[in-house]
């Protein structure tokens, strides 16, 4: 699997990652909204130790050379593929996916309202909770064929 992000070049975090050859994403949840902003507004170049500041603890990932928020309960343990400085488009190979077993249902399948992910609102400038079920993949399109 891979994952593709756009970051410019001049970000702390671009150059970490270039060096190191390695990242991770964290999935935002709705309990860390200011935490998870703040580390997104604030540059790694005048605040160090930012994820500390904003509440953040981290454990190394065994799997690549980056660290896992752990209040954050979904991390993807990426392997660095490209970056193209013209683009400013990131690719990598998702090498491992991390789930804290708080958001895991009774199966052992991750239960989305447990997770409380948010994503970016750009018309609004806002973050706003996801969760709601809507449809079923790869089943609901069948009734069309």
């Amino acid at each position: 699997m891979e994952i593709s992000l756009s970051l410019s070049s001049g970000h702390k975090t671009v150059q970490n990652i270039l060096k190191t050859q390695a990242f991770t994403v964290s999935i935002a949840d709705e309990d860390h909204v200011v935490a998870c902003d703040y580390v997104g507004v604030v540059s790694g170049h005048k605040e160090p130790n930012k994820l500390e500041k904003a509440g953040f603890t981290y454990t190394p990932s065994s799997k690549v050379h980056a660290p896992i928020i752990n209040e954050l309960p979904i991390c993807l343990e990426c392997r660095l593929k490209d970056y193209d400085l013209d683009t400013e488009i990131m690719k990598g190979e998702i090498v491992n996916v991390s789930v804290d077993e708080r958001v895991l249902d009774e199966t052992g399948r991750v239960d989305v309202s447990k997770v409380k992910p948010i994503t970016f609102d750009p018309f609004n400038n806002q973050y706003v909770g996801l969760g709601k079920v809507v449809g079923r993949a790869f089943k609901d399109g069948l009734k069309l064929k």
